[in-house]
């Protein structure tokens, strides 16, 4: 029986071509916002990167472009603060939320950073898909209920991608995988398939990039 959401297939050379082209072309950091009004326009198609803190998202972004330090990494979880737009040749910003969840900062700045967080994604007209990292060791958790039902309660569609796939023995990442799809089959704007990935491996990469490239 084929579960709910399935796991992403490989995309066919044409897609997957098209993923390399966007990713491995022009990409430049445009701009750290903290407050709404500094957004730049909205003048492309946006997609984001959201997760909790030490989740992988830095090192999952910088094996997308191939660069090896587009994103910051950090041993310390919740370091950065603000979300930051990337520009893809002209045409995509690529957009890496804070991690949410655990935070090394005081708890007013934690408070601010985060409502910013929600209320990017309840207002901006020009975000097509968030991608949700989930930590493949772990599945789903209650921080990550709490932003996908900010994104239903905005209409925002999002995709999860699991991380780290190659820390978790098989049958961890399998029972993980289930966790994950009976969290998420709650939720109505979940698009309906995970991607694996594992930034240190390269699995589901160009899977990822593929998809993102065709979102129009």
């Amino acid at each position: 029986m084929t579960p709910r959401f399935p796991l992403a297939e490989t995309p066919d050379a044409a897609a997957l071509a098209k993923g390399r082209s966007l990713f491995l072309g022009p990409c430049e950091f445009v701009k750290g916002v903290v407050a709404m009004e500094g957004l730049p326009p909205a003048d492309r198609l946006e997609f984001c990167m959201a997760g909790r803190s030490n989740v992988g998202k830095s090192s999952l972004i910088n094996a997308l472009t191939g660069r090896k330090a587009l994103a910051r990494t950090s041993n310390t979880p919740g370091r950065t603060q603000e979300i930051n737009f990337f520009a893809l040749a002209d045409t995509h910003y690529m957009v890496d939320l804070p991690g949410y969840g655990f935070a090394k900062a005081p708890v007013a700045v934690v408070a601010k950073w985060q409502a910013l967080l929600k209320n990017y994604l309840a207002g901006r007209q020009t975000l097509r898909r968030v991608f949700l990292l989930i930590d493949s060791r772990h599945g789903a958790k209650e921080v990550d209920e709490e932003i996908m039902s900010v994104l239903d309660r905005a209409a925002v569609p999002f995709h999860t991608v699991m991380t780290k796939i190659d820390k978790p023995r098989p049958a961890e990442l399998e029972a993980s995988l289930e966790r994950t799809r009976q969290i998420i089959a709650k939720h109505p704007t979940a698009y309906p398939e995970i991607i694996l990935t594992s930034s240190d491996k390269g699995d589901g990469v160009e899977t990822l990039r593929a998809i993102i490239a065709g979102l129009n």
